[in-house]
């Protein structure tokens, strides 16, 4: 040491650790000047080096008593209830149907009766930047309740609140410590048919707080719409059992510990499963091991909680749930989904069919008028059943006239009935509804007793029927009752419609002319949703009886792809194409966007298919039902030389023919069983589609838009 100056010790002393970052090591530089001032020597040298690391480790030992005795004032139950902000919940919520907002209001209600101040808004309505980059972000647990929408994308109202968390959280130039303090805990509500993108909203929402350093207090929690996958066997239930749990987390948290204490819940702070890119940040990195909890015991790790329920942790996806059998076929019809059908006026048949008696049956009754298949087919209205064997659907349509409410699936994984048990319980069904209406003012006599005879079946009531395995058994069925079948298929299922038996008319929804829209409008669970539907239509093409396109005009959705629409009608060849306006629901939150805007005039849908009739050959305008804004263009084989149309169905000929084709195998076509068309229903005619027989009532409200 001898020939270095006081400044070179200094500096030698600091590189070799002893004032390297560590606070207790703060005395060692002051007080070595003064003990090196009086070191001539070697030995004194040693001497001073000792005295520092003594000081040093007295120093460390008292901070160390000191921090210990501040923790244990922190954790204080008294404390905690004196602080006037800590009790706080902000539930943020984001909803395309209204689903996350009713379950944000079931958790706030929960909440605010355990006595907490708990508060509600929707996301669209929180500015992160106000609340985030202002440093005005409340004290207290925030929930979040999101749910996944088309292509993985989040709703409408939480699409400006995850582009500016997914920019703030992998934006260098914003410390990653921006939501340090905040604590969290997110539901996400999606479909796992959407495999790709199944709840990725929720997913992202949890992976950006995360990598902004909030704490998770619960692990991301999945509410899954596919009642065959869900762990509790419905969305609801999956919410149901993550409330109970999040509840009891909440007033563990606020009731029983200090608010900053996060000591207890670390191994609830899980690695971020939706980073798909692999870039974990470094402090994601470090928790690892913590993530992990074991799937048949939480052990440790739940023990902190006092959940009235024992839950799991599923390692795979990050869903807290009770433990199911697996392999075992669940109903389709949950409690959940029955209570809302039978709400909506359905009759509900087995495990997964469904009946109810249309409003143009009612129509009938009264003598006001049939529906569009009794001017264009000839259907008697009041004796038709429209009714469903599978009540699933492979399309989540934005036009979805009965609200979502039905399940979706690519196959078959329910338990499953037999053709005769549906049948006849849709028959019961059908006939008791028809009771009702005895008595009733209007109805005729004449009409009423028809109605206890079923002379037609459309299925398409809701869902997909050709799902169902039994298909060709159930239509079987229905013609060795004399009762005609016109089944509507979403163009998802190409095998099927390929193998179905003779159907007396068979119907293909072609909702939109290009992939893109399809995509849009019908929502597709399929990936191969694009080849499934130009395949449903070529083995449209193959089929002998009659067949028809279904076009459903949304405004300023699909109104603009006529030549688009006219390659489609080459692949199938449809003998009929029914061209209809979509028909509001008149519940916007269940219509996706959808408003009266969007429904076409009869004018608008007239000039739509004035245009198609020009890029097609061999098709004509044949006739219109205004009431129903509806116009059916059909193949000129259908027009005598002399211009009578035949559009009409001749029922009695057609069970004729499906009984030859039972015997013998023997096929027919859609001419054998055509009939002549009345002048009312054919397109010019004063009438404009309406039965002279019937009597017109017109509603006394006026109609905004549309018709």
């Amino acid at each position: 040491m001898e020939g270095k100056s006081y400044e070179e010790m200094t500096y030698s002393i600091k590189l070799n650790g002893v004032n390297h970052g560590c606070p207790t090591c703060g005395p060692l530089v002051l007080f070595t000047p003064k003990i090196l001032g009086y070191a001539q020597d070697s030995t004194m040298f040693l001497i001073g080096i000792l005295l520092s690391f003594f000081v040093c480790a007295v120093a460390f030992v008292w901070m160390k008593l000191t921090k210990n005795n501040t923790e244990k004032d922190d954790t204080k139950v008294d404390d905690l209830r004196n602080e006037p902000d800590v009790k706080k919940v902000h539930i943020l919520y984001g909803t395309q149907t209204g689903t996350a907002r009713t379950y944000a209001e079931h958790l706030h209600a929960v909440l605010c009766s355990n006595g907490f101040d708990c508060r509600m808004k929707n996301i669209g309505s929180f500015d992160p930047e106000e609340n985030f980059v202002s440093n005005t972000l409340e004290k207290g647990i925030y929930i979040f309740l999101i749910s996944t929408y088309t292509d993985g994308k989040p709703p409408q109202d939480a699409i400006w609140f995850c582009q500016w968390l997914n920019e703030a959280s992998n934006d260098f130039r914003i410390q990653k410590s921006l939501l340090l303090g905040m604590q969290y805990a997110v539901f996400g509500l999606g479909n796992s048919l959407y495999s790709d993108h199944y709840n990725m909203a929720g997913k992202s929402i949890d992976k950006w707080l995360h990598k902004l350093n909030a704490s998770r207090i619960f692990p991301f929690t999945e509410g899954d719409n596919n009642v065959a996958q869900s762990i509790h066997g419905n969305q609801k239930a999956d919410f149901e059992s993550w409330c109970s749990s999040i509840t009891d987390v909440i007033c563990y948290l606020l009731k029983q510990k200090a608010f900053n204490d996060t000591s207890h819940i670390k191994h609830l702070t899980i690695n971020d499963p939706t980073d798909a890119d692999g870039s974990n940040s470094e402090s994601d990195a470090d928790e690892d091991n913590d993530g992990l909890v074991d799937v048949e015991d939480v052990g440790e790790a739940m023990s902190h909680y006092p959940l009235k329920k024992k839950t799991i942790v599923n390692g795979g996806t990050n869903v807290v749930a009770k433990k199911r059998q697996k392999n075992e076929p669940r109903e389709m019809i949950t409690p959940e989904l029955r209570k809302n059908l039978t709400k909506q006026g359905y009759r509900l048949i087995g495990s997964h069919s469904g009946v109810k008696l249309c409003r143009w049956t009612k129509s009938m009754l009264r003598g006001r008028g049939g529906c569009y298949k009794h001017t264009f087919y000839g259907i008697a209205s009041h004796r038709c059943m429209e009714t469903t064997p599978s009540l699933a659907c492979a399309n989540k349509c934005v036009f979805c006239w009965r609200h979502h409410t039905n399940p979706v699936g690519t196959e078959w994984k329910w338990q499953q009935d037999s053709p005769d048990v549906i049948i006849n319980g849709a028959v019961e069904n059908h006939y008791n509804m028809i009771k009702q209406f005895k008595g009733v003012p209007g109805v005729k006599p004449d009409r009423f007793a028809e109605g206890f005879s079923i002379q037609h079946c459309a299925l398409s009531l809701v869902g997909e029927p050709i799902m169902y395995p039994e298909i060709n058994e159930f239509i079987n069925l229905l013609h060795e009752k004399g009762i005609s079948s016109f089944l509507v298929t979403n163009a998802q299922f190409p095998d099927a419609i390929a193998n179905l038996t003779p159907v007396t008319q068979l119907y293909v929804s072609v909702d939109a002319a290009t992939q893109d829209s399809l995509k849009k409008i019908d929502r597709p669970l399929f990936k191969d949703f694009w080849p499934r539907f130009i395949e449903s239509l070529k083995a449209l093409s193959a089929k002998g009886q009659r067949t028809v396109y279904r076009l459903t005009l949304v405004k300023a959705w699909n109104t603009e792809e006529i030549e688009a629409y006219a390659k489609l009608v080459s692949l199938g060849h449809p003998d009929f194409i029914e061209i209809k306006g979509v028909t509001y629901c008149g519940d916007s939150k269940s219509s996706d966007g959808l408003t009266l805007q969007n429904v076409p005039w009869h004018e608008e849908v007239l000039y739509f298919v004035r245009q198609l009739e020009a890029l097609l050959d061999g098709y004509e305008i044949a006739c219109e039902h205004e009431h129903s804004n509806c116009v059916l263009l059909a193949q000129k084989k259908f027009k005598t030389k002399d211009g009578v149309w035949k559009t009409w169905i001749d029922y009695s000929r057609f069970h004729e023919l499906f009984q030859r084709y039972q015997a013998t195998g023997e096929l027919f076509t859609a001419e054998d069983y055509m009939a002549e068309t009345p002048s009312w229903a054919v397109i010019g005619s004063k009438e404009r589609g309406f039965d002279p027989e019937e009597t017109r009532w017109r509603r006394k409200e006026k109609v905004s838009q549309g018709c």
